[in-house]
């Protein structure tokens, strides 16, 4: 990662206006709920740019944005790859805060929201001048964040995370960034898949292990974007699209995992340390040939299987060489 450090149909929750909160709208912010004068708060007056979001709303946003909300995992780790820092970021998925690849990037960003959704008074709290505001497709919840900045929805339904870095560092003023940042991961995949050698058409799963058992990471999702620019082939029903993030499966399924090699881990990293060993006792388990040929390798759930992003696919790459070339 070193290159490239800093210079669902589930609904969400929409979070209720307090009487809190309207006050604090009025003495932050004097004009909250102005349309004309919406996301003035923190950022000086200067140059706009106008960009059309991934839900096709127009928006218009600071030249150069000095302090950036970010509401999903994929924009705190745009934003960083981009060299923005933002004031204010959502806590990744099953994590209390950033995703613990970025945790030590991240250390000192407060928090302002959850999975579920941004706690708005948080978000008025860090007075940015622009919301990146992920793949929120709640109406109710995107028209009180555009009262307090300019908002962006940097997700289409695709999840593609190069779509939304581009979009990200256009918005950020950070365009030349995004372009570069593009061009080393094609550098690095093209590089990783002629060193795979007769390996580069391998079976490969991902899979996520907790108490509730095993979930696979089927197609439209990150990772699965990532090992097919590698070209791998996928086993079973990870070659079709998922109903969700993840396709939970039974000890009987497991089958659908059944590659010539298994990546699998956790969001919980203190448990990940001795999760091969505990898999090698399941007899269900012991059955995949990958686990049989020890070509099963444990990696970090918040990386692998969540929402992902630029930071996040080249760290796959590594984890990928590591474990894979020869």
């Amino acid at each position: 990662m070193a290159p490239y450090s800093p210079p669902s149909s589930r609904r969400t929750a929409r979070p209720v206006v307090s009487a809190a909160l309207l006050t604090l709208c009025a003495l932050t912010l004097s004009s909250c709920g102005s349309e004309d004068k919406a996301g003035t708060a923190g950022a000086e007056a200067g140059a706009t740019t106008r960009v059309t979001d991934a839900a096709g709303t127009k928006v218009e946003v600071p030249a150069t944005p000095k302090r950036v909300v970010a509401l999903s995992e994929m924009d705190l780790d745009a934003s960083l790859a981009l060299g923005v820092e933002p004031v204010g970021l959502t806590a990744g998925r099953g994590q209390k805060g950033a995703p613990q690849y970025l945790a030590d990037q991240a250390k000192s960003i407060p928090v302002v929201g959850a999975v579920t959704g941004p706690d708005i008074e948080k978000v008025v709290q860090a007075k940015p001048d622009v919301i990146l505001a992920g793949q929120l497709a709640d109406e109710q919840v995107l028209a009180q964040l555009r009262k307090i900045a300019p908002t962006v929805v940097t997700i289409d339904g695709t999840k593609d995370w190069k779509k939304a870095l581009q979009l990200t560092g256009t918005t950020l003023g950070r365009s030349n960034e995004a372009k570069k940042f593009l061009a080393g991961y094609e550098t690095r995949a093209a590089a990783l898949t002629t060193d795979l050698g007769e390996r580069a058409g391998a079976s490969v799963s991902v899979a996520r292990y907790s108490a509730k058992g095993t979930a696979v990471m089927q197609q439209g999702v990150f990772i699965s974007d990532v090992l097919k620019d590698l070209g791998f082939t996928r086993p079973g029903i990870q070659n079709d699209k998922g109903e969700g993030h993840s396709t939970p499966l039974s000890d009987e399924n497991l089958e659908e995992i059944d590659g010539d090699w298994l990546f699998i881990g956790s969001l919980d990293a203190s448990t990940d340390a001795g999760l091969l060993d505990e898999l090698a006792q399941k007899p269900a388990y012991g059955q995949l040939g990958a686990v049989r040929e020890k070509h099963a390798t444990v990696i970090d759930g918040s990386k692998w299987t969540s929402l992902g992003g630029a930071q996040a696919a080249v760290s796959v790459l590594d984890d990928i060489r590591k474990a894979m070339v020869k």
